[in-house]
């Protein structure tokens, strides 16, 4: 079967066409100084897939952990770590350090994305 020059010309321009990615996660920051989470609310916009780097400026090693997020990380003392988290519907989801349980934070989902 023969087909036609464009078709061929726009088969060829497909197959070298660079891939398309989704847009890129919006990225928070959370730090952890003299023993909390800064800040210990973090917002974060709803359905959307979160960057979220956590930097220990302390002198011990934290654990980033929350059953609500499914997420479990050490963070190394002075060092920062970067997990991803998302898209999340509406709510609150609550993270602590596990070596330090009294350590705590939540995050608040906004119905509405910023």
């Amino acid at each position: 079967m023969k087909f036609p020059l464009s078709i061929l010309a726009l088969a060829g321009a497909l197959v070298g066409a660079p891939p398309a990615f989704a847009a890129d996660p919006v990225i928070f920051r959370l730090a952890i100084s003299n023993g909390q989470f800064v800040p210990k609310e973090l917002r974060l916009p709803a359905g959307a897939k979160v960057k979220l780097l956590i930097r220990n400026d302390d002198g011990l090693p934290a654990e980033f952990e929350s059953y609500d997020l499914s997420r479990e990380i050490v963070v190394p003392q002075h060092a920062q770590v970067t997990t991803y988290v998302g898209p999340l519907k509406p709510g609150r989801y609550r993270f602590f350090n596990d070596f330090n349980p009294a350590m705590q934070g939540e995050v608040l989902v906004d119905e509405s994305p910023k």
